[in-house]
């Protein structure tokens, strides 16, 4: 396990190329000393080979296009099927790789060779702010259904390729999920139910911030995401602060799109399983249409938080 093979894979629409760019080199400029492939996962859109990139020794550049159900998810999963890496790693089309993660990853991973994934912080960037987000050190099943653990974030996190395998422990991304909402959650939660998550304590990533999120504003996305989460997740009984987070989210999604009976109903089984949950009694005041959904998800935002 000295120096394995790294599978670096981006999904990507094509719409921004310039951050690929500097996304593909970030990957390319790490100090890491073995090899590692980058793939390139076009989702249904026409292929970008990226032959004005120039490709390090001991790296590897493929672009391919999605050969799986269009989306996010889809795009993951060509990109696992095809990697020859024994370690996979995702990154969206405008994050940024620090160039010491993949070294300070895998010397971690030796450290503690039963970890089933392992992690890092994160910066974010929003409103040009730079936030640290340190990740836990360890992430257990159970810290997964108390808490999203927004530090642990796909981008990065180093998988065992064969457990994201069809056949694998973990399997493939979930193509079922509806918009692709919460995939990497649902992804985390699959995945801690084997193992811990250990984490560098680093940032790996960048993470931008300051464009409009892909979910920014469909709510509806979120409601039938996370509703398809809780179906597939009895455990989540056993952490009601937990289901309440996620009850919460739902309620606020609902009083965005003005369902204010729903929006009433989740916020208040929110708030039963536990009283201090925000997004529960901020979905109570978007529901009397004194403020706007957006205002809110705003300054969530820009504290470096997701809601």
């Amino acid at each position: 396990m000295s120096v394995p093979k790294i599978s670096a894979l981006i999904a990507t629409a094509g719409a921004r190329p310039q951050l690929l760019r500097q996304t593909v080199q970030s990957m390319f400029d790490q100090d890491y000393a073995g090899p590692i492939e980058v793939i390139v996962v076009f989702d249904y859109v026409e292929i970008d080979d990226l032959s004005d990139m120039t490709v390090p020794d001991n790296r590897s550049l493929k672009s391919l296009v999605n050969t799986h159900s269009k989306g996010l998810a889809g795009g993951r999963n060509t990109g696992v099927v095809e990697a020859t890496g024994e370690y996979v790693g995702f990154c969206d089309d405008d994050d940024y790789w620090y160039p010491t993660r993949i070294s300070a990853q895998i010397d971690l991973w030796k450290q503690n060779p039963e970890a089933v994934a392992i992690s890092s912080g994160i910066v974010v960037r929003s409103e040009g702010k730079d936030i640290e987000r340190l990740a836990p050190a360890v992430a257990t099943f159970d810290d997964f259904l108390l808490s999203r653990i927004i530090e642990i974030n796909p981008c990065t996190t180093l998988f065992k390729r064969d457990d994201l395998l069809p056949e694998g422990s973990i399997g493939l991304v979930d193509e079922d999920l509806p918009a692709a909402y919460g995939e990497d959650y649902d992804l985390l939660l699959r995945a801690t139910r084997l193992g811990d998550i250990h984490s560098i304590q680093q940032p790996g990533a960048l993470i931008l911030w300051d464009r409009p999120s892909f979910f920014a504003g469909r709510w509806q996305s979120m409601v039938d995401g996370l509703t398809y989460i809780l179906q597939k997740y009895p455990e989540f009984e056993r952490q009601p602060k937990g289901l309440a987070r996620i009850a919460g989210q739902v309620a606020f999604a609902h009083a965005a799109l003005d369902n204010k009976q729903l929006a009433k109903q989740f916020a208040t089984s929110a708030i039963r399983r536990d009283p201090t949950q925000l997004r529960a009694w901020a979905a109570l005041i978007v529901a009397t249409g004194l403020i706007k959904p957006q205002l809110l998800l705003d300054l969530v935002n820009k504290t470096g938080r997701g809601l």
